[in-house]
């Protein structure tokens, strides 16, 4: 490239900023850094699967030190970043209604109050997905090699930011994880203990979506909602439900497209592949799509 066609692109460039959009904003130093959240993020991953992550071998003499190594870094980038979120939220807010450094240490402290009920939470995912894949060798090639896993690790640490009313934050976390996996999960949504995603690949959870205890989810689920006419409702917390509650001991196949807010699929069901399903459905059904009959 000549420094005559390099300067035209600068120029255009340069020029293009001046349209008037959102994405000409210059004041991005305010924003959070989305790749020190990842850093932050991988952290607590390494911290709540130790044993998978390290280069050493840490034994209870030195398992707490080793957590430190990564809780201590999580914890100041996290406190940063959640600062720089909250000051961009609520830039238009009067001084005294904005969220001061306090509420940002506080929260940071929230969510690694809650980061053995996390683990707990991540053994019984494994578990699930060990006990229902008969292709996982063992439990260790569950934690190395499942994007479902991964995915969900994003989700139970990202979920609990959100639920504190982290903005941009979560968010990041979560298409963080998507973009490695393919798994789609909004960190707004309630996800139950055991949850089995077997594959991953296409799965979408919607920011409403329940999701009850001992659930099994295969590649290419949609858990969605309906279109709407107008403006989308987008009060946190405040917007009627738009995605489907999934209840107990469901398993949703291949391909299955579950839509609506007030759609609830009942305990125990069974969605085959490929059904699509816009109204409730009562605990121990069978829902299957009709084979195509082939002349």
């Amino acid at each position: 490239m000549s420094r005559s066609s390099l300067d035209a692109a600068l120029d255009g460039l340069v020029a293009s900023y001046g349209c008037g959009h959102p994405i000409d904003n210059l004041a991005t130093h305010a924003l959070p850094n989305r790749r020190a959240v990842i850093e932050a993020f991988v952290h607590l991953q390494h911290a709540l699967f130790l044993g998978f992550f390290t280069t050493g071998r840490p034994d209870v003499g030195t398992l707490r030190y080793a957590l430190a190594e990564h809780l201590l870094p999580a914890r100041a980038i996290l406190c940063a970043q959640v600062g720089r979120a909250a000051a961009w939220a609520d830039r238009d807010l009067p001084a005294s209604e904005r969220r001061c450094e306090g509420w940002c240490a506080d929260t940071v402290a929230g969510l690694f109050d809650q980061l053995p009920a996390i683990r707990e939470l991540l053994r019984g995912d494994v578990d699930a997905t060990f006990a229902h894949d008969p292709a996982a060798e063992s439990v260790e090639e569950v934690v190395f090699s499942y994007p479902g896993i991964h995915a969900l690790t994003a989700h139970r640490v990202a979920h609990a930011l959100y639920q504190a009313g982290v903005p941009f934050v979560p968010r990041i976390i979560a298409e963080h994880a998507h973009a490695r996996t393919g798994v789609d999960l909004h960190p707004g949504a309630s996800i139950g203990e055991r949850l089995c995603i077997d594959h991953g690949t296409g799965i979408v959870v919607g920011a409403t979506s329940r999701i009850g205890h001992d659930v099994r989810i295969y590649q290419g689920v949609t858990l969605g909602a309906h279109s709407v006419d107008g403006a989308v409702p987008r009060e946190r917390g405040s917007a009627p439900q738009r995605h489907p509650t999934i209840e107990d001991g469901v398993v949703i196949y291949a391909g299955a497209t579950i839509l609506g807010g007030t759609t609830v699929v009942g305990a125990r069901s069974v969605i085959g592949g490929n059904v699509w399903l816009t109204r409730s459905v009562p605990p121990d059904s069978r829902i299957l799509y009709r084979t195509p009959e082939i002349p």
